[in-house]
């Protein structure tokens, strides 16, 4: 494509946050002022936030108004990578900088797939949370201490995560549809003081309940001294047989009444959120995030990039088990109003997002890539709805194939600033996203993050481009882990990140930087194909093969195969379609045609399911330890293991 599809109109350029910051940090900090040549623009204040990072962050939080006990350099040790220390004589808490806003603008929007709608103002969330945080005192709740939820994407859940912050507290949480031992391999690691958990949670028209589960986790848990029940199926929940529990309405009332929002101010770096990595390959670790880093690099691609201002209306689709939940949260910093949405995203149809979109204005949606493939596939046009609030659309959770963006621009709005973004729960925010400066170039997210020193290396530790290679980042972050938890010394930490390239944060990302300066992410690193050595993203393929109407989803993996790798490619159809020779040979043409014959599978195979984790990534490395015949770890990581049957055994895999 030498034309992009799409090119953001001078006013709103004008009109950008970036602008504005941009034009703050030259008068202020040195950074270059823009000259009108977009793209040149945004490289040379990529380059100066690069190169003089110290400058860079402080402007960023003096621009965002960074609510702080400030003092001390912006950055310490800059070169050590990890060990470089942001702020470290600054003093701040995460919860009084999302609570800055407190008049009766709407902080919160709640509906779910039955139509159940409430709202908060932002003057409603701060008493809130000031009981909230009021029951953790009298719970014994103090700084450093976790405190975990079990939640829906409720109200609640935000409420209860801002009240442990104010506190200097640790908030931890995973989404209500994990089983038993998946919470358990995450809690139990943490071991929280307080756990918050609703009576249950609907999906796809059904009811489910939470508070058996709950009371068999406890029952493993000593940690836990108090259970929060929110009533949300019920208006009386029954509390018999979960030990230590009390309604949310009585718990509140346990604290001091009346008691004033008082927020502990700490170190930069003091832990605020654990993270869970997937668990697909053992137990979860759990990485420790720090509330100025988390704060800062949210305000940072909230402002900056995705043009987050008060008069906005943000709903990213999450379960509080996705890092997009707590990327979601940090909005509130903006004052804008959340829009947050329990239940399936397509029941009782395809139309359910949309609706809400339209009758709630929103301005900024959310999704992923595979819901819109899905949308796609079904042949729905989300323009019916009219939303004409609507301004940017977020996708991320997987790559996003050219064929989406084509899909957006003709059937979501043509006049819209579609931003894949990627990044991830290790940093728990993006290294690649979108700007409001620059043309959208089909199959390519924009640009690097500002302040992130993101390049594609080839195996020998050189940059390169136009070329597939590793996504990493040369220079320390603020959003980079404190450590993983229980792991004193940080053997396991720098092991997962600064092993295959010392000093380098190496993500783990195969990726190419294109002529555009935009990156294309080509799938994982460990799963990625080998065939006579040609080294070949499962993305890659995935993209050719989910064109074809016949194909819902696709996974391929290297099967080995005579001192080699062999690219074996399985399918979920459509329902009623057969994969006959016909098919396979429109799969194998349309690979072959628009990549390599390196890329064409040597076998196709159709499969009634794939395997996901709970998150809904699908799990590449888990179907082919299956296809390999070997024990696939930690299968209570998957939300659909059964699925992993249709992998093993295969007859059409065997050796002839």
């Amino acid at each position: 494509m030498t034309t992009p599809i799409w090119t953001p109109p001078p006013a709103r350029v004008a009109a950008a946050q970036l602008t504005r910051f941009v034009a703050f940090a030259a008068a202020r900090h040195g950074a270059p002022a823009r000259a009108g040549a977009a793209a040149t623009d945004y490289e040379a204040l990529w380059r100066w936030s690069i190169d003089e990072r110290a400058a860079f962050w402080q402007a960023l939080l003096e621009y965002a108004e960074v609510v702080a006990e400030r003092g001390g350099p912006a950055l310490e040790d800059a070169e050590r990578m990890p060990g470089a220390r942001f702020f470290p004589g600054l003093r701040l808490n995460f919860a009084e900088n999302l609570l800055v806003r407190r008049d009766a603008h709407a902080a919160l929007v709640f509906v779910n797939e039955r139509g159940l709608r409430r709202e908060l103002s932002y003057a409603e969330l701060h008493r809130r949370v000031a009981r909230m945080a009021a029951g953790l005192r009298a719970a014994g709740v103090v700084r450093g201490e976790v405190v975990a939820g079990f939640m829906p994407n409720l109200p609640e859940t935000v409420i209860a995560m801002l009240a442990t912050a104010s506190l200097g507290a640790i908030w931890t949480s995973c989404s209500p549809d994990f089983g038993r031992s998946a919470v358990l391999d995450r809690f139990g690691q943490v071991r929280p003081k307080v756990l918050f958990t609703a009576d249950g949670y609907c999906y796809a028209g059904k009811s489910l309940d939470s508070l058996g589960l709950v009371a068999s986790v406890v029952e493993q848990l000593p940690s836990v001294q108090q259970v929060v029940v929110v009533p949300y199926l019920s208006a009386a929940p029954d509390l018999a047989g979960l030990p230590r529990a009390l309604r949310l309405e009585d718990f509140e009332r346990s604290g001091e009444h009346g008691a004033a929002l008082g927020f502990e101010r700490l170190r930069f770096d003091a832990p605020l959120y654990i993270m869970y990595s997937s668990g697909t390959t053992g137990v979860p670790k759990c990485i420790v995030h720090g509330a100025g880093g988390t704060l800062l690099q949210h305000r940072k691609e909230h402002l900056l990039h995705v043009d987050l201002g008060p008069d906005d209306r943000f709903f990213f689709f999450t379960t509080c088990g996705w890092m997009m939940w707590n990327w979601l949260v940090s909005g509130l910093a903006s004052g804008c109003t959340l829009v947050l949405y329990e239940g399936s995203p397509l029941h009782p149809g395809p139309e359910v997002l949309w609706q809400i979109a339209q009758a709630e204005r929103i301005t900024v949606f959310g999704t992923s890539p595979r819901y819109l493939a899905a949308l796609d596939k079904a042949g729905y046009v989300p323009a019916r709805h009219g939303l004409g609030a609507l301004r940017t659309l977020l996708s991320t959770g997987a790559p996003l194939a050219a064929e989406q963006f084509d899909y957006v621009y003709a059937r979501v709005k043509p006049d819209l600033h579609l931003a894949s973004i990627s990044g991830g729960t290790d940093i728990l925010s993006c290294f690649c996203l979108g700007v409001p400066w620059l043309p959208v170039w089909r199959g390519e997210i924009q640009a690097p993050g500002l302040g992130m020193a993101v390049e594609i290396w080839d195996d020998a530790g050189h940059p390169v481009r136009g070329e597939r290679g590793e996504l990493v980042c040369t220079r320390a972050f603020p959003s980079m882990p404190l450590g993983f938890w229980n792991d004193a010394a940080g053997t396991k930490y720098r092991a997962a990140y600064f092993e295959r390239f010392p000093g380098i944060w190496h993500h783990g990302d195969f990726a190419m930087l294109t002529g555009h300066g935009g990156f294309v992410i080509l799938g994982r690193s460990d799963a990625v194909l080998n065939p006579g050595g040609v080294r070949i993203g499962t993305a890659e393929i995935y993209r050719q093969v989910e064109k074809l109407d016949e194909v819902l989803e696709s996974v391929a993996i290297g099967q080995e195969w005579d001192n080699d790798v062999r690219v074996v490619l399985f399918v979920r159809l459509r329902a009623g379609v057969v994969l006959d020779a016909a098919l396979e040979q429109r799969i194998r043409a349309t690979i072959r045609v628009n990549t390599t014959p390196r890329h064409v599978p040597a076998k196709i195979v159709a499969v009634d399911d794939i395997p996901r984790t709970l998150s809904g990534k699908i799990v590449e490395l888990a179907i082919r330890n299956a296809v390999h015949g070997r024990s696939v770890a930690n299968l209570d990581a998957l939300a659909n293991p059964a699925a992993l049957a249709y992998f093993r055994d295969r007859p059409e895999l065997a050796r002839e």
